[in-house]
């Protein structure tokens, strides 16, 4: 056994390394892998005999390409993409002009003072399902892809895996409505979770404008031990693991889904907090629908970057809405704009 040090591009949030570390402890070379998000590097100890550097690094690229990560010798710069702002700016104010727009028409009310309406939790599952803080369901629906597609199965294991997805952020989401209703929380505490969820997702949104690195580690998650734990079900080998596999996301780290989760405790209802989840869920869906059933890959086109940057900037407005609109309420500050 021998160990080895290399620098990791493409991580973004506290899922990342979780993904990474179980990939490449499959490999059949590696025995022991440890992420650092702080310092994007791998410590790997295993055997790859006389391979050099470069070749190793080329092993463990092609094992985990698929989720838009590569390993370096030397540690990379960062470098911001200011020119992608020159399409992200205006297609983000387009975005938020259209918005305005519809709410002033009274089409459509996306975000008030008291609640998320569905429309909006299915644009948040949206944005979450092409966000890097995915890395983790993605992966995990990526593996359910392949893993059964060897077996010549390669319809039913995606379909049990989306609808035990649907399913369980019905239920759980209500759930979670319901614990909120048993503590009837009060208008300064469900201020205080608004703010959270704005918060939340502030981070969120600064996370992918990618301007500051030191961002990806304020994003909350579970401990990682749970999420180890919670991952151990991938190995598991039964028809049903699927659906299984799709529950279990409901507890897996992912910003857009503990904001969304707040939300559902704020309201104290079970059809509040159920509905709210599973319109969240079926924002979701379409990509990782794709990513399960062609194996797409938003971090492999060219306007990646774009697209992160524009949804960053929509996420950050709908944040900043929301930290207002806890203001309000709280008496803090006077309506800024009426919308």
């Amino acid at each position: 056994m021998a160990q080895y040090l290399f620098h990791v591009s493409g991580m973004h949030c506290k899922a990342c390394p979780m993904l990474i570390e179980g990939e490449l402890e499959d490999m059949a070379e590696v025995s022991k892998a440890k992420v650092s998000l702080k310092h994007q590097h791998v410590e790997i100890e295993g055997d790859f005999g006389q391979r050099s550097n470069n070749e190793i690094i080329a092993l463990l690229t092609l094992a985990l390409h698929k989720h838009g990560y590569g390993f370096l010798i030397e540690k990379p710069l960062h470098r911001i993409a200011w020119s992608e702002f020159g399409w992200a700016i205006p297609l983000a104010l387009l975005f938020l002009g259209g918005f305005v727009a519809l709410q002033k028409l009274g089409i459509v009310n996306l975000l008030t003072v008291n609640e998320v309406s569905y429309p909006a939790a299915f644009l948040i599952g949206l944005v979450a399902s092409v966000s890097s803080c995915m890395a983790v369901v993605g992966g995990l629906t990526l593996s359910v892809s392949a893993n059964f597609a060897k077996e010549g199965d390669r319809f039913r294991p995606q379909a049990l895996f989306h609808i035990g997805r649907l399913v369980a952020f019905f239920l759980l989401g209500g759930l979670v409505g319901l614990i909120g209703g048993s503590f009837q929380i009060s208008p300064s505490v469900t201020m205080w979770l608004s703010m959270a969820v704005g918060i939340i997702m502030l981070v969120l949104g600064l996370n992918l404008l990618d301007l500051f690195p030191w961002v990806k580690r304020l994003q909350p998650t579970l401990p990682g031990f749970i999420s180890r734990h919670l991952l151990l079900a991938e190995k598991l080998n039964h028809t049903l693991t699927p659906a299984l596999l799709g529950a279990v996301t409901f507890f897996l780290p992912c910003g857009f889904t503990q904001s969304m989760q707040l939300y559902a405790l704020s309201s104290g209802s079970f059809i509040t907090g159920s509905l709210t989840m599973l319109v969240f869920a079926l924002g979701t869906l379409p990509v990782l629908a794709l990513l399960s059933f062609a194996s797409l890959s938003l971090h492999s086109r060219k306007a990646s970057g774009i697209f992160f940057k524009t949804a960053g900037l929509v996420v950050i407005a709908f944040a900043l809405f929301n930290l207002m609109n806890g203001l309000v309420v709280a008496g803090i500050i006077q309506p800024i704009v009426r919308l």
